[in-house]
This record gives C-alpha cells, structure tokens and sequence, in this order.
C-alpha cells in the first residue's frame, strides 16, 4: 500500500496533464495550440535548434539559423536549453513538435509531482494535504494559461526543490553542503527559465521579511546560516554559468532590458481564467493581456476560502507567513498604477521595483504567479490542521472540491496546419541555395512565424532572414520582438498588412538588392498565404522579374541577380 501511496500523484497528475493536452496528443506532428499566437512555432524551432547544437556540436548559446547574419542570442531569449538539449534525441527523432507536446505535459505532472513530494518529504504534510497542495501549484489557471505556450512557466518542477533546499540552509544544520546542492540547482533553473526563478527568489526573500516581522527571535539564527549557504550557491551558480551568463548580457544580440506589460486588474484576481469549467473568454478576454497571460484569475471562491482560511490559522506561524507573503505578492502585481475593471485609480507598489535591473524586464502581472505555490502551500496545511475525521474530514474535502472544481483545467484548444510546403519537406530548397540564405516572404515576425516551423521540422540546414525572437534595437539597445526591419521587410509587411496601394520606386528596388546582399540571399520564396498575390507581385515588381512555382511555393532564385 505504502508503495502505490508513493506512486499515486504520477497517477493522479499524468493522466490529468494528458487530459489537458489531449487535443495535442490526438496528433502531435500536425495540431497545433489555439491561443499560442506564434510561441508553439518560436519555441519548436528552439528545440530544434538545441538538437541541431548538439549533433553538430555548435554552440548553444548562440544561432544564425534566423535572423541571419546577426542571428540569436539564445541565452537572452525564453530558449529552455535545459530542457531541449536533454531532449535532444526525441527531437531528432520525432520532431520539435512532439518535443513540445512531451515538455508541456511532462512540465504540468512534473510540477505537481515536485511541489507533491516536497510537501511530504520536506514539509512534512499528508499525502492528502500534498495531494491537494501540489496539484494547485502544477494545474493552476496561470499556468495552465501559461500552457498555451511558455513552457518555462509550465516545466516549474526545479523550484520546489530549490524553496525546500533554501528552508534547510536556513536551519542551519549543513549550509554549505546545502548551499554547494542549492547552487546546483538554481543554475539549472537558469537554463530553464530565469525569469520564475526570480520570482522564486523574490518570494522567498519576503516570506522571511515576512516571519522576520511575525517570529524575529525565530528568524535571527538563521541569518549566519542563510547567509553561508546563499553565498556558496550564488558563487557556484555564478561560476558554472559566467560563460553563458556573459552572453546573455554582453554577448552578440543581447540587449539591455525588455518592457512588455504592465500588472493585472484587481478584478482578474476573483475572476475565472478561460481553460477553466467556469470560464469565460469574453470576460477573461477583458481582464487580461491575451490568453497566455492570465497569470492572476484564482475565481472568488477560492480566494474568499483562502482569507477565512488565514483568519482561522491565523495563530499557526507558517500560515500566517504564507498569506501574508501571498498578499504582498498580489499587490506586487498590479503593476506601477492600480487597475481595477479597466480603470486607473492610484500607484502601485511595482515603482519600488519596476526600474531596477532585471525587473525592468519583468512582467509585473506574472508576479500573481507566485501566489501559487503559497495558496498551495496553505491548503495542504490546511488540510492536516482541519480535515479531522467523520464528518469534519467530508466537510472539509467537500469545501476543498466545491472551490476547486470551478478552477479545474478543460483541454487546451487546438487547430491543424498544413505540412511545410514540398519545397521544403523534399529538400528541394537544395537545388536553390549554395552558402547563402533563404528569405521566405512576407519576412517571418511575431505575427506570422510559419517559416521557422518549416525550417524546423525539415532538419534546420538552412538560414532564414528575420524571424521571431528577442533582440536589441537602437543604440540604448532595448530588447525589442523581432528583427530589426530592413526597408524592403518594412515593405513587404505593409503590403501584407494592408489593403492600401503601394506604388514602388527606383529607390525601393535599389533597398532590394541592398538587403537581398545583406541578408546573402540565394532564394525569394514566396509564402502560401491569403494576400500571396498582393505581396508576388510587388516582389516580382521590385526584382523585375516573375516568379517560378516550385514544390508548392513561388520563387525567386537570386544568386545570379545578387552576386556575393
């Protein structure tokens, strides 16, 4: 019995995990997720680019495969190295897509499963408090929003290992030991996603701010302690990763910050997020950035649960701490003005925070993420001070489920795409490229990244011209989305995007061939999209020449045209 116990959260978060992806698994190689705009495809073509590292033994860290010749700084990009290099092999030998699909499944169990088993094993609460506790923190509504496609908000499963290791340094028993294994973990966690891990840290440093205040005499000897094992991990973790670390910040493409959002609406704290039985996409539309952004929407029952459930533990330290840090860390998310159903009323607690580095880069929103892992934390001890026994225990577990089940996850919308077009997928790009690039057009953005899938599920042996990533622009070197546009991709968005006329010039077709050489263009190819022929014809009028079709796609071969 003690040996299904053990294994009974897998049972319990895998099918579930599954569940919510089950419109994905139905086919793997082909679907695609609904609400991820264009995430699923920049995110596949980074496995595919760690897999394509690691078979040619390449540098990680950086990629001219788009955006040539300036390329992609892969440190400074959400690129998951330390999942997608791991997973290399499933990569070459399933797709990036099928990656993608393992990695989100496996990062909602295995989120669940880690904060599940540092509950037990650490905490030391009941199975059925852990149970509980630890599939909030993996299923989530953010992280489930989240889901559609930022899977290093979704593969969360080193941060409940690295709050655990951090509570044992500060018990003082062993903290350099501790802190040689926090290290080890943390720099991990870099190379999955940096950004979680500063909320992670964030939290952590209130939460002891927080018992600091409530218990000073506890928190006192633990100073010693936290401050020998938080210095050996910071020095080891800085160690390991110098290199990488480097070029993340003063490395080809980095750039110096990247603003993108503000905080969330106070209505989106009660409010229910759309991948939920109880949601609704118009109102979560109206409260929220887009659909991979509904970092707060914990629905009015729970959070109505979770303040009587502090008021009732509020004489019990460790709940009283958690609630506590968990209010702080909702306030820390409105962001610099306080919005509530759409309108501005006073500042908010993010100007303390929003101009220092690394948290300009941040998104204030997601800091409601951190209320997870607390709101977790405070129902599995909940569960083990108030479940009891007879009918307090079926009070208690039916309380748990009438708030919980409006929040449960429904399966992540999906639509097919086509295959990459036989221009492609047979190779036959071969033919038309020598040592130089090929620049699918319209240039692929944030809003049309089709081209990276093609480049990825096709063995990533050619370059692409722009692309989706982030890089810098100007001379301050913010981040920005995206290429920095050459005129003729200024262009040819303009004519994709809008229905109005564009008379070309001398001087268009000139800034043509400047950037055909710039890009080391060897082949013009043509998108298969609705406004395919506005955008041809332009192209075909700038080179002074019409195209060819060839395996499903209209080119321009160039290498004549734009010599080296």
């Amino acid at each position: 019995m003690s040996r299904f116990n053990r294994f009974l959260p897998a049972l319990v978060y895998l099918p579930l995990a599954v569940f919510v992806y089950l419109h994905l698994w139905r086919s793997p190689a082909n679907n695609y997720l609904t609400y991820s705009g264009q995430d699923q495809n920049m995110f596949e073509w980074f496995f595919a680019s760690a897999a394509k590292a690691v078979t040619d033994f390449g540098n990680p860290l950086h990629s001219e495969l788009q955006n040539y010749p300036l390329g992609v700084n892969m440190m400074a990009n959400t690129a998951v190295l330390g999942i997608g290099i791991p997973l290399a092999p499933i990569t070459l030998l399933f797709g990036p897509t099928v990656t993608w699909t393992v990695v989100l499944t496996g990062g909602l169990a295995g989120t669940a499963w880690a904060w599940c088993h540092v509950m037990t094993k650490e905490f030391g609460y009941s199975r059925a408090g852990a149970l509980i506790g630890g599939g909030f923190c993996g299923f989530a509504p953010s992280v489930i929003s989240h889901g559609n496609g930022h899977p290093n908000f979704v593969a969360l499963f080193v941060l409940p290992f690295i709050v655990a290791r951090a509570l044992r340094i500060a018990s003082g028993t062993r903290p350099v030991r501790d802190g040689v294994i926090l290290g080890l973990l943390v720099t991990y966690q870099i190379f999955i996603g940096e950004e979680p891990l500063l909320l992670c840290m964030v939290t952590l440093g209130i939460a002891l701010l927080v018992h600091a205040a409530v218990r000073p005499a506890e928190v006192r000897p633990m100073l010693v302690p936290l401050a020998k094992g938080f210095g050996v991990a910071a020095g080891l973790s800085i160690v390991v990763c110098a290199v990488p670390l480097w070029w993340q910040f003063f490395g080809p493409q980095s750039y110096a910050s990247l603003r993108h959002g503000g905080g969330n609406d106070v209505a989106a704290l009660t409010a229910f997020a759309t991948q939920t039985f109880a949601g609704n996409k118009v109102d979560a539309a109206a409260l929220s950035m887009n659909r991979t952004e509904e970092n707060a929407f914990f629905g009015w029952p729970l959070v109505v649960f979770v303040v009587v459930l502090a008021i009732v533990l509020w004489r019990v330290t460790t709940a009283r701490t958690l609630a506590i840090t968990t209010a702080v860390m909702a306030l820390l998310s409105f962001g610099a003005v306080v919005v509530v159903h759409g309108t501005e009323t006073v500042p908010g607690p993010w100007a303390l925070l929003g101009g220092l580095p690394l948290f300009e880069s941040v998104l204030p929103s997601r800091f409601a993420m951190a209320c997870v892992p607390l709101i977790g934390l405070l129902l599995a001890l909940g569960t083990d001070l108030l479940a009891g026994a007879g009918r307090h225990r079926v009070l208690w577990f039916g309380t748990i489920a009438a708030v919980l089940l409006p929040l449960a996850p429904t399966p992540l919308h999906t639509m097919g795409r086509p295959n990459p077009p036989q221009f492609f997928a047979q190779g036959t790009w071969r033919d038309y490229v020598d040592d130089g690039t090929v620049v699918v057009v319209p240039l692929p953005d944030p809003g049309d990244a089709r081209a990276l899938s093609w480049q990825a599920k096709t063995g990533m042996d050619f370059r692409l011209a722009e692309g989706y990533f982030v890089g810098p622009i100007g001379p301050e070197r913010f981040g920005t989305y995206g290429a920095v546009r050459r005129p003729t991709s200024e262009l040819l968005a303009k004519v994709r995007d809008s229905d109005e006329q564009v008379a070309i010039t001398e001087a268009d077709r000139q800034n043509m061939v400047r950037d055909l050489r710039y890009w080391a263009a060897d082949v013009v190819v043509l998108a298969p999209e609705e406004r395919s022929g506005r955008v041809g014809n332009v192209v075909a009028e700038l080179l002074g020449r019409n195209s060819v079709y060839v395996g499903g796609v209209w080119i321009w071969d160039v290498r004549t045209l734009v010599p080296a």
